[in-house]
């Protein structure tokens, strides 16, 4: 492969000399690297296209006048990085995910194989755990890190900051509390270093087979705190409401754009005969549900953070029991002085403060009706 050419400010841009054919570059460290410099969020390495990064949640070509990746130079990519057993792995199952971690960060990788051949994608990982004062969440949702038990999920899109989030409860849990915190992920993304509690950090595929095994497995840890990366399915789903009833905090999260979404899959992906049950007991173990959404600035200089918050009050517990989660909104409205906010409220918050573009917070809105009124007052 030729040499690379020297990353500069000007043959980043996607307004570099179109004269100048920027090659590939050796290493995915190299790109790896230059998301960091730029403060993008991914990195595509794409068979048949051209080097590609998401940045401030658009997604462009690193250089508009790049080399294509070609079947060969992705594969080679992939060699330079994937360990003996995860090309293995890969080589059988078409598939790997697992977190890559290099003397300047931590990434979240994954290579698959597709019609034109390999692709990589990475996700850049702050390898600095931020509080929740650095991240501006708001004081409300503190009281949620002090419970001695229950559940707390963290929900949204894919790509919204739900790890970045729950990285910064765990860490306010691991400054102010005395206890013992166990995470599973798939993969470890942030590294936690204990302040006052002792932190076990297990990965799936590496250190256990599956959520729900390493789960049940953790119960028998003597554990206060377990954060659970994804709740992906019945048996850990069930398992974490169990533990949240049995004396744990349990902190995950949802693939769920909002809190009454978020109970409707909980409650959902149980069989008809159980759901009854199954109400009661997230009616009683739940302590509030954090949705988000991370929406680009008016300026263009990045995201915003755009959160929906609900806490358990007997009003949202009643509402739980008697499965009438369309009611969820009408009592977050009415309980702002506890900190609850719809998604729909945030929005129109930012908006008003000139942080988003009118665009953003009509595409985003629940209610498209409503928000179209407000625009018109």
């Amino acid at each position: 492969m030729a040499e690379p050419i020297q990353i500069t400010e000007d043959n980043v841009s996607p307004e570099s000399n179109e004269n100048e054919r920027v090659q590939l570059l050796p290493h995915v460290d190299e790109y790896l690297k230059l998301g960091q410099q730029y403060d993008c969020s991914d990195i595509h390495l794409a068979t048949n296209a051209a080097p590609t990064w998401r940045r401030y949640g658009v997604l462009q070509p690193i250089w508009e006048n790049a080399e294509i990746v070609t079947p060969e130079a992705a594969e080679t990519l992939a060699r330079s990085f994937l360990a003996e057993k995860q090309l293995a792995r890969f080589l059988d199952r078409g598939d790997i995910d697992f977190a890559y971690a290099t003397n300047f960060g931590r990434f979240r990788a994954s290579v698959v194989k597709q019609r034109l051949g390999w692709d990589i994608t990475f996700r850049i990982i702050n390898t600095d755990v931020r509080t929740m004062a650095d991240l501006s969440l708001p004081t409300h949702i503190k009281p949620l890190t002090q419970y001695q038990n229950g559940l707390v999920l963290v929900t949204g899109p894919v790509g919204c900051g739900k790890s970045t989030t729950l990285a910064s409860l765990i860490q306010e849990i691991n400054m102010e509390r005395q206890d013992h915190i166990i995470t599973l992920e798939d993969p470890i993304e942030y590294v936690f270093q204990p302040a006052s509690c002792h932190i076990n950090q297990r990965e799936v595929h590496t250190h256990t087979e599956s959520f729900a095994t390493a789960l049940r497995g953790s119960l028998r840890e003597d554990p206060d705190v377990i954060m659970v990366g994804e709740m992906r399915d019945l048996e850990t789903i069930s398992l974490a409401i169990t533990a949240a009833e049995t004396g744990h905090l349990v902190l995950g999260t949802l693939h769920t754009g909002s809190a009454a979404r978020t109970l409707d899959r909980v409650l959902d992906v149980f069989p008809t005969d159980q759901r009854e049950q199954i109400r009661i007991m997230v009616s009683e173990s739940l302590r509030g549900i954090i949705s988000q959404q991370l929406v680009p600035r008016k300026d263009g200089q990045g995201r915003v953070l755009s959160l929906e918050i609900l806490m358990n009050t007997p009003a949202v517990a009643n509402t739980i029991r008697e499965g009438k989660t369309f009611m969820l909104p009408g009592i977050m409205q009415t309980g702002k002085n506890i900190g609850m906010v719809t998604m729909d409220d945030s929005l129109k918050d930012l908006y008003n403060s000139g942080l988003i573009t009118q665009d953003e917070c009509m595409a985003r809105a629940e209610d498209k009706v409503l928000m179209r009124d407000h625009f018109k007052t």
